[in-house]
């Protein structure tokens, strides 16, 4: 696999830009290497007619839409957040509300897949938001006030059940107990 393909698969996954050096670190390779390869891929997308872009800013990167469809990109994410949650992005603000803070692949690891497209959609909507921890180097997601105003309750710890939720360690445990009084 070629290095341009890992840094636009790692790109495409990540909520917040990537620092060259993170991008290094993951893919093994040098900041040289990695700031080629990615000077190669917003090469490859200005070029073509191409839905996706690569912007820059200081040393971080970010795969973004591209500027010519931002209002068919506005109208659809209008949508998107106004429509009803669904049951996989249910249960992973269900997992956050009462595991939180909790790390991306932690939550990853109790849903069994991948939760970027719906941390996205849950952070777009206001229902969560994140924290980047230094020490661990990694961002920590939990419910914001917003929604715990929603839901009609004063904290987070107001959750039915939460001091025996908040330690629980499947996702059938979690979900099972928590899922309904949620909704």
């Amino acid at each position: 696999m070629s290095l341009k393909s890992q840094l636009e698969s790692l790109l495409f996954v990540a909520i917040k830009p990537l620092a060259v050096k993170e991008l290094a670190d993951q893919t093994k390779a040098t900041g040289k290497e990695v700031e080629t390869a990615l000077q190669e891929l917003v090469n490859d997308y200005q070029m073509a007619d191409r839905g996706l872009a690569l912007t820059k800013n200081n040393s971080y990167y970010q795969l973004t839409t591209a500027a010519a469809n931002s209002t068919l990109v506005q109208d659809f994410l209008k949508d998107e957040t106004s429509a009803e949650l669904s049951q996989p992005s249910l249960e992973a603000l269900t997992i956050i509300a009462y595991r939180g803070p909790i790390a991306k692949l932690e939550l990853d690891r109790i849903r069994g897949v991948n939760c970027s497209l719906i941390i996205r959609n849950l952070l777009l909507r206001g229902l969560i938001e994140e924290k980047f921890n230094k020490s661990k180097e990694e961002y920590y997601y939990t419910v914001t006030s917003d929604f715990i105003r929603f839901i009609g309750l004063s904290s987070v710890t107001d959750l039915p059940d939460y001091a025996q939720l908040n330690k629980a360690e499947t996702l059938e445990q979690t979900l099972a107990a928590s899922l309904n009084p949620l909704l």
